[in-house]
């Protein structure tokens, strides 16, 4: 039981919790106080509030000028321009509203914006041509600005108040500019996401036709001979070409990329016999690292092609995956013929077809996804093998 209430004699309790509850509420405003003057002057929060605004604003405009990416900016767009009503269209239909007055203004949003979807710039309509019926509607004016994909005219950010005035205009301006910018990333990003699936297509393309002729040509040869290890030749080659001919994510698990090469090097010993040999050495914290999909693969082949094919002893191809902190470094060597460096240099920026299979293909992807200093590292000479390296953020973002 929890022991009895007591009071000492002759202490008056009230007046000491009053006393309590008055400095506990006035070191609270004090703390209240010293955090608003820790945010800075009036412009200050101003700046912040804006900020704040538009970085709600920016992820649904980067999905472009779409229905859902509309919808999911505009009533963001209204606060920061301050409104009684923002519309958001491209150049058939309204996308999205927010604010007052939509049942009645809703329906001629595009219509009044034709002057502006056929020349550009910014318009403002006077009341008679906003023309609202009702009394109290606050939409009485509206300024209307294009938003630009490049030099194209592909919709409209129409801002409607009770009155305009020049600091609203270049307020439109000015948030219509930003809506432009936004638009034209995510049609860089839809663009680079296209030109990653073609470098995909091209890479599927130049690594089947002459590895699936070796590659049959070998199991054809254990047939007769050996017809289990046919078989299982069979199995590996039918798994290694559904992973290479896959569609879908652009990344894939470490371990799923280097399980697939390991079935590329099974069919290319099937045909090399103990001139190849392979060692493989990988650190298992990395295993779960998600990679770009056929980044392991092509760099192996270039090491085997260019590094085996030419001798007539045998040669080893290695392969390392460790953790380097943030990043998991993976590297594929070969103690092969190597290669002149000017002509590899010249092989990944693209001046030169066929000396390297994969290898521009690779750099240009991991460039494009993670930044030029994760591009591919290339060391070689003439008669000293190549080492091919490169890194993948850990953590990136998807």
């Amino acid at each position: 039981m929890a022991p009895a209430a007591r009071t000492l004699p002759g202490v008056r309790v009230w007046p000491v919790l009053v006393f309590l509850v008055l400095l506990g509420c006035g070191a609270a405003a004090l703390l209240i106080a010293r955090g608003r003057r820790e945010l800075g002057t009036p412009e200050q929060r101003a700046s912040f509030d804006t900020l704040h605004t538009v970085s709600l604003a920016g992820p649904s405009l980067r999905r472009g000028l779409t229905r859902r990416g509309a919808e999911g900016a505009v009533k963001h767009l209204r606060e920061l321009l301050g409104v009684s009503a923002v519309a958001l269209t491209d150049r058939a239909d309204l996308l999205a509203w927010d604010g007052a007055g939509r049942a009645a203004h809703a329906g001629r949003a595009v219509p009044l914006a034709t002057s502006v979807l056929d020349g550009g710039g910014t318009a403002v309509l006077a009341p008679d041509r906003v023309q609202c019926a009702h009394a109290r509607c606050p939409n009485r004016t509206a300024v209307i600005s294009a938003v630009l994909d490049g030099d194209t005219v592909v919709g409209t950010l129409i801002a409607y108040a009770p009155a305009t005035s020049p600091a609203l205009v270049r307020a439109v301006d000015e948030v219509a500019a930003w809506v432009s910018g936004q638009v034209a990333l995510a049609a860089a990003e839809r663009h680079q996401h296209q030109l990653m699936e073609a470098e995909l297509r091209a890479l599927r393309a130049q690594i089947s036709p002459h590895f699936i002729y070796n590659c049959l040509t070998a199991i054809a040869s254990f047939v007769r001979t050996d017809p289990d290890r046919a078989r299982e030749l069979l199995l590996e080659f039918a798994d290694f070409t559904r992973y290479a001919l896959r569609r879908g994510s652009e990344f894939t698990p470490l371990a799923e990329e280097l399980r697939n090469t390991e079935r590329y090097l099974v069919l290319e010993q099937a045909r090399f016999g103990d001139r190849l040999k392979v060692s493989l050495r990988v650190a298992p914290e990395v295993l779960s690292v998600s990679v770009p999909y056929l980044v392991v693969q092509p760099l192996v082949e270039n090491a085997v092609r260019h590094g085996l094919d030419a001798r007539l002893d045998s040669g080893t191809v290695s392969i390392v995956a460790a953790d380097a902190g943030p990043d998991a470094l993976i590297s594929v060597e070969d103690d092969g013929a190597g290669s002149d460096p000017e002509t590899i240099r010249r092989a990944l920026a693209g001046e030169v077809h066929g000396e390297s299979i994969g290898l521009a293909n690779v750099d240009a992807r991991l460039r494009q996804l993670y930044g030029d200093r994760y591009g591919l590292v290339v060391e070689t000479a003439p008669d000293a093998g190549t080492k091919v390296s490169f890194r993948v953020p850990k953590f990136a973002r998807r």
